[in-house]
């Protein structure tokens, strides 16, 4: 949040002061091989069969497989006219928490368990135990436009979101399921 926007800042200003060049790349969640923590508890309460309380939960979040990331990242490093621009990036398609959800049991092989409960509650049972930020993220919405990156760059990512889902499966679980763009 607030640190992000900072070191940004900072950023800038160094850019600025020294004639560097500067391309701002603001990614949503990031997921993927050693991604982060929060993505890889909820693959795994899918896989162990618990029930999960988001079948009410109507949000859209963006999301970025890894090695799309790096590809955009490489892309910007490359492309002159990226200096001083700043680029949302996302796999281009927003999902719902309880579509996340199916996805990551289809990519499991499991069922996935869910049951409504009112996002209302949830955000109190979030405060409660002191993961209101974590449950936001399950319940909110926060969708990028990525028409910026992909109309002045001509960037589109390469990995779908069921091939970024398959690799991270394949990592975390030993299966052959790598991506293949």
């Amino acid at each position: 949040g607030e640190s992000k926007w900072e070191a940004e800042a900072a950023l800038c200003r160094i850019a600025g002061d020294s004639g560097l060049e500067l391309v701002v790349i603001r990614p949503p969640l990031v997921y993927g091989p050693g991604g982060g923590r929060n993505y890889l508890a909820l693959l795994q309460a899918v896989e162990r069969g618990l029930p999960l309380p988001f079948a009410s939960v109507n949000n859209r979040r963006s999301m970025i497989f890894v090695e799309n990331l790096a590809h955009v990242i490489c892309l910007c490093a490359t492309v002159p006219h990226a200096a001083g621009q700043i680029y949302l990036v996302s796999d281009n398609e927003d999902l719902s928490t309880p579509e996340l959800l199916r996805r990551m049991g289809r990519a499991l092989g499991r069922p996935v368990r869910l049951f409504p409960v009112p996002v209302p509650l949830l955000r109190l049972a979030g405060k409660l135990v002191g993961r209101q930020d974590m449950m936001e993220r399950l319940v909110g919405s926060l969708a990028v436009d990525i028409s910026a990156v992909k109309d002045e760059l001509g960037w589109s990512p390469p990995y779908t979101q069921e091939q970024g889902l398959r690799a991270t499966v394949g990592h975390y679980y030993g299966r052959d399921e790598a991506s293949d763009g």
